[in-house]
Parts: structure tokens; C-alpha cells; sequence
């Protein structure tokens, strides 16, 4: 199938999901969406009181292989049944979600250009970046109302792992990003980005 697969990485809280949105809402049932976060690693064996204190902004903390033979797939024209993470227990649930295959993938994740593989399979890599500060608070607000995490978790997780980690891992593939963006509000960068998916959507156009 001729698909082109978009990704879209940087740091938590910096705007990610807010451009993937943007493209998705624009786009509707064109696009298909796969997130990185859906495939942290199933640890039913480890007490859940363990699993609050993993590093999960470590490489290592994601199936990683399982999205990569997913994408493969999507873009052979296969779909797949990805697997669903639960926040609130820091372990993967029971649950799928079924992705049919369309002529746009959007890949999103903070650690998602930290693989050379997912790389090479990427027609365009996007990096949202946004001050610490900002990302910071973005990612308590969230955590808080969506994940049910307390205040003390949250900011003993950003010092420990969050913090180190994304300097080690995540700001590094900014240099290999084809778009560096400061918001997923940035409107240049998403009317570029639309374009590109316009063409490809409808070549007769170009």
C-alpha cells in the first residue's frame, strides 16, 4: 500500500498531541493514529507499587519491535490490533485498538525518533519542542486530571527519570528531525505539514 508515515516526537508536554490532534480532526478517517505510549511493556509479574517507581523514559521500557512490525504492516495494507497501556495501574490492560490501514499514518511519541528503524520508516519526522517550564506544568495538569496521579508521584518521576532521560535520549534525535516546531499550535508548520498530506491524499492536485 502507498501510505506515508509521519512521526511526531519531543519531549512530555511539549505540544505532541496537540498537533497530532490537529492533523487528525483535519483529516478525519484519512489518517490513522498509533502511539509509542500504548506500548510500554506488559509487566504483570511486578507489584504495583514497583511499577510506580520504573523508568518508563528509558528506550528500554518500550515494545518497540511490536510497533515497528506494526507499522510494517500498516503500511503493507494490513491492519493490526495494537495494544492499549493503562496509566493509572503502569501496566498494560486487556484492551486493543484496531487500526485499519489509510493512506496516512501519524506516529506520535516522545522516544519515537530514538529508534533507527522507526526512523528509516518515516517519510516525515517531526520534533515539538517547548521550554521545561512549560512542559513541566503541562505534564502535571495532565497527569493529575487524566492519569490519576498524585503531586508527589508525578514530581518524584520528573526528577528521577523525566528530566535525565530526556536529555539523554530525547532531545538528541531534534538534530535528525526533519521539522522542528515550538508548538503544536504553530500554524507555518502545520499548514506545511497539511499540505504534504493534501498531495499525498490527492496527487492530481499537485
Amino acid at each position: 500500500m502507498n501510505c506515508m508515515i509521519i512521526g511526531i516526537a519531543g519531549g512530555t508536554g511539549s505540544g505532541k498531541s496537540t498537533f497530532t490532534n490537529r492533523l487528525k480532526e483535519q483529516f478525519k478517517n484519512d489518517v490513522a493514529v498509533i502511539y509509542h505510549d500504548n506500548y510500554y511493556r506488559r509487566q504483570d509479574e511486578v507489584p504495583f507499587e514497583e511499577r510506580k517507581k520504573m523508568n518508563y523514559d528509558h528506550p528500554d521500557s518500550l515494545e518497540t519491535d511490536l510497533m515497528l512490525k506494526h507499522l510494517r504492516m500498516l503500511k503493507e495494507g494490513k491492519a493490526v490490533d495494537c495494544p492499549v497501556y493503562d496509566y493509572s495501574l503502569h501496566n498494560r490492560s486487556d484492551q486493543t485498538i484496531h487500526i485499519e490501514p489509510k493512506k496516512i499514518i501519524l506516529a506520535e511519541g516522545i522516544l519515537l525518533l530514538a529508534d533507527k528503524r522507526i526512523q528509516d520508516l518515516l517519510d516525515i519526522k517531526i520534533y515539538v519542542e517547548a521550554d521545561a517550564d512549560e512542559r513541566i506544568l503541562r505534564r502535571i495538569v495532565r497527569d493529575v486530571k487524566e492519569r490519576g496521579r498524585d503531586l508527589d508521584n508525578i514530581v518524584e518521576q520528573y526528577l528521577t527519570t523525566v528530566k535525565p532521560m530526556h536529555y539523554l535520549y530525547v532531545e538528541p534525535t531534534r538534530a535528525i528531525a526533519d521539522i522542528v516546531i515550538n508548538s503544536g499550535m504553530n500554524n507555518v508548520a502545520f499548514d506545511v505539514v497539511q499540505s504534504k498530506i493534501r498531495l499525498m491524499l490527492n496527487p492530481q492536485e499537485s
